[in-house]
């Protein structure tokens, strides 16, 4: 199910947002300074690729007080943003029930992308 689910998400938008957010990521990683950022962007890119049968969760011994300036900082740079733009997509596609499993997969991104560092996807 995992399989269908990763083919039909790459064919209704979800390799589109991948592309996305890898040019974001390297358009960060030519700054020094954004290179973390670019590295979250290609997190959450390679997430988007495939997030059926994944999962985020917090990692418990790396989120110190630089996992939470970089958090801050990162939400007044765009996160905030994007992470509106999937709670968008997500209760747009809820409204039906074959939508609902990709409702849920942008619920998903919608947390990563919001305060991604300190974050693993297993």
């Amino acid at each position: 199910m995992n399989l269908l689910g990763n083919i039909l998400w790459l064919i209704f938008g979800g390799f589109v947002s991948f592309i996305q957010y890898m040019i974001s990521g390297f358009l960060l990683c030519l700054t020094i300074i954004g290179i973390p950022f670019g590295i979250q962007c290609f997190k959450i890119g390679f997430f988007t690729l495939f997030p059926f049968g994944r999962h985020v969760r917090e990692v418990p011994g790396q989120t110190g007080c630089l996992a939470t300036i970089f958090n801050i900082i990162w939400i007044f740079i765009g996160g905030i943003w994007i992470a509106l733009a999937h709670l968008f997509f997500g209760l747009l596609l809820c409204i039906t029930i074959i939508g609902i499993p990709f409702g849920r997969q942008h619920f998903k991104l919608m947390s990563l992308s919001f305060t991604p560092f300190g974050k693993e996807i297993y």
